[in-house]
């Protein structure tokens, strides 16, 4: 369609007849997300706040279908990079948010602590070596005043305010540990996510919402003893992306729940429905 065609189409909107505008609703869905920057240039130069409104929630429908057709495509492709998968929970709520742009912000963490890392360390003084840089130089820290934040389950956000939830920080923690190509991986103990370190030598935890504070095996299973729960394999050992990925979400729909954000918690749950399994559908 021409541009002429599609400022028709979107002044249609504004029709008085409800069947007209649920039919140009319909009929902009079906262009697909190839539209949504031509959406944009009309919210922008339109004083109709009425108009503005039902673009604003047809843009957003368009990205909210990308964003699961992605995730769809994330969870069936073989690797299931972390970085991809919560580069997409980002774009929920960001949706102009590029990869790239991660991946750059994440780097330039790398740099900070591979300057100052040596890899002939005993492995309690590496780790001191990324706490020392990544808490003390470049101020990431627990976001304890605002626990329920939306923001603390998005990289973007966590990268610009260098606050985090649990799992947030243990994510930028862990992309900077394996590019320095440590055996740090990520550990889904209830209520609280941390990392492990584990080679043939060596196994401990880090728990990154506390500084980095390193703790053993017995920790570990004194911290389930008085939660009462049954020792389980995947409370010592390495999770896969893929969990990580549910948590996040599952976290982010109880953070728009708290906040009372229920339409958004709901949405999310959808996205994580496309990548749950039966244990997955409680938050």
């Amino acid at each position: 369609m021409s541009d002429s065609e599609l400022k028709a189409l979107v002044s249609l909107l504004d029709d008085d007849d409800d069947k007209i505008v649920n039919q140009v609703e319909n009929k902009i869905k079906s262009l697909g997300q190839e539209i949504i920057p031509f959406l944009e240039r009309e919210w922008e130069s339109t004083f109709n706040p009425g108009l503005q409104r039902k673009i604003e929630d047809l843009i957003h429908t368009l990205q909210y279908k990308l964003l699961k057709e992605r995730m769809e495509a994330w969870y069936q492709s073989e690797e299931q990079d972390l970085l991809t998968g919560m580069w997409l929970i980002a774009t929920y709520q960001y949706p102009d948010f590029e990869l790239e742009k991660l991946k750059r912000d994440l780097d330039e963490i790398y740099r900070e602590v591979w300057l100052e890392f040596r890899p002939d360390l005993h492995p309690f003084d590496q780790i001191k070596v990324v706490n020392s840089v990544f808490f003390s130089k470049l101020k990431f820290g627990a976001n304890t005043k605002n626990f329920h934040s939306p923001g603390n389950s998005l990289l973007n956000i966590v990268l610009e305010t260098r606050k985090g939830n649990p799992i947030s920080l243990c994510i930028i923690y862990l992309y900077v540990a394996q590019k320095l190509q440590l055996p740090v991986y990520g550990v889904n103990l209830p209520n609280l996510f941390v990392l492990t370190y584990k080679n043939e030598s060596n196994q401990f935890y880090i728990n990154v919402f506390n500084r980095g504070l390193i703790f053993s095996k017995t920790d570990v299973e004194n911290y389930i003893h008085e939660l009462r729960l049954t020792p389980q394999n995947s409370f010592f050992e390495p999770c896969a992306n893929l969990e990580i990925v549910r948590r996040s979400l599952r976290n982010l729909v109880m953070s728009f729940d708290k906040m009372g954000e229920h339409a958004k918690a709901e949405e999310v749950k959808e996205i994580l429905l496309i990548i749950a399994d039966g244990a997955d559908l409680g938050v």
